[in-house]
């Protein structure tokens, strides 16, 4: 009965989470066993990032820890890293074998032939929820699409992942019924450019979100970051339906147009105000969180002028802020006029300050509100008496209560009623009907 039980590892993007939910799920139907972090392993698999050197340089810590801690584990390897650095991990002690992103669909099949794991189909866990809840997570990631067709300059991610492939939506419809019916109450489609869904196949994401709401049953449907460009005005009328969560993540990287240019990133600032106002107008309560890349090469004072006020203009409810570092293998990471390092740390406090402020005013604004919300993490490891979640647009609340609804969908209806003493969550009171 040996290597029987395995271990997933991931780092970086939303995506690699959704492969490692997928290899979870298959692992299962030949009748391994996940376990989580705590537990012994015979068989880790680590999804590795390489999208920036220091993402590179936290892969290789993980391996290199795995190594240490469970000397006797064999040892798989996948993700960006393993495609752009393949032979060399190959060749270090410890691996076993090495799937690149263009295997990864069949990374179980390799494993079981490659390293003769045996396959005990009667034993298979039909489940597909059950490691996501082992894990202390309610919601589940879905991958739809793979690959870019785009060339920012600053990005590895063509060279990782390849060209755009979409996965059929009778196959995505049919995993989000999967997951609803193991009781994961929230799915976030995923994919390395997911508005470029179907750019293969003659579809589009549009029409594959209205089909996934019309025919499952999922109580709540997100979206993963979306590029600003490819969204036709069909796009909106989707939220309609309340089930498609109110949140949209949509990477900005600079407010200045002259960096953007140099980005060769496909939308100007002013298109994507207006993209933002519209959504706004359109979708009640809407959350736009976005990245923003500080100290791009050639990136002026004037120019981060204008990425302060663009960010104060569209009051983005999160930022996630990412000092400049080149990339090796990027066009970027050859452009003169490198912004000094003092510098971009000094931009990079003051963006997240303001990003501090913003994400404030706008959970202010929610105070008074009722909202479901779906509590996360694992039930035993919870502080007696509260819950943690977030609301539909993606704010994260502090529940007082230590009950759960008697169905187990771990949503609530809560009332916003404060900002916690840090003020970096809301505060929900459960909603009672003699509330209203």
């Amino acid at each position: 009965m040996s290597n029987r039980r395995v271990r997933l590892v991931t780092l970086g993007c939303r995506l690699n989470e959704a492969e490692l939910e997928d290899w979870a799920q298959h692992f299962q139907t030949q009748g391994l066993r996940i376990v989580g972090d705590d537990e012994p392993a015979d068989l880790i698999v680590v999804n590795t990032c390489a999208v920036t050197q220091e993402a590179a340089r936290k892969s290789r810590q993980i391996l290199r820890r795995t190594q240490r801690t469970h000397p006797g584990a064999r040892l798989i390897v996948s993700g960006c890293l393993a495609t752009l650095e393949g032979e060399a991990l190959a060749r270090e002690s410890g691996v076993d074998l090495v799937v690149s992103n263009a295997d990864k669909e069949r990374l179980v099949e390799l494993a079981l032939q490659t390293l003769a794991i045996p396959a005990m189909p009667e034993l298979a866990i039909t489940d597909s929820a059950s490691p996501l809840f082992r894990r202390g997570r309610q919601r589940a990631f879905v991958k739809v699409q793979d690959g870019c067709r785009y060339q920012c300059t600053f990005c590895i991610t063509t060279q990782a992942r390849g060209a755009e492939r979409s996965r059929p939506p009778d196959e995505v419809i049919a995993a989000v019924r999967r997951l609803h019916q193991g009781g994961i109450q929230e799915a976030v489609l995923t994919g390395v450019h997911l508005g470029g869904y179907g750019s293969d196949t003659g579809g589009d994401l549009t029409t594959l979100v209205a089909r996934i709401l019309t025919e499952t049953n999922i109580p709540r449907l997100r979206l993963g970051s979306l590029e600003p460009w490819d969204l036709p005005d069909a796009f909106w009328t989707l939220f309609a339906d309340p089930r498609l969560m109110p949140h949209l993540h949509l990477p900005l990287q600079s407010g200045s147009d002259a960096v953007l240019r140099r980005m060769a990133r496909r939308c100007k600032r002013d298109d994507f105000a207006r993209l933002v106002e519209r959504g706004r107008a359109t979708v009640p309560d809407l959350n736009v969180s976005t990245d923003i890349i500080v100290g791009f090469p050639g990136e002026t004072s004037d120019d981060w002028r204008q990425t302060l006020e663009c960010a104060e203009r569209l009051r983005f409810g999160q930022i996630h802020v990412f000092a400049y570092s080149p990339r090796a293998g990027t066009l970027a990471a050859g452009f003169p006029e490198r912004v000094d390092t003092e510098v971009k740390r000094q931009r990079c406090q003051e963006l997240q300050t303001l990003a501090g402020r913003l994400t404030g005013e706008v959970m202010r604004e929610q105070l008074g509100k009722r909202m479901r919300v779906l509590c996360e993490g694992a039930s035993d490891l919870e502080t007696l008496g509260t819950r943690f979640g977030y609301t539909p647009n993606y704010l994260p609340v502090r529940i007082t209560t230590d009950r759960l609804p008697r169905d187990g969908t771990r949503l609530l209806e809560v009332v916003l009623t404060e900002l916690d003493a840090d003020g970096e969550r809301l505060v929900g009171q459960p909603f009672q009907a003699s509330d209203s």
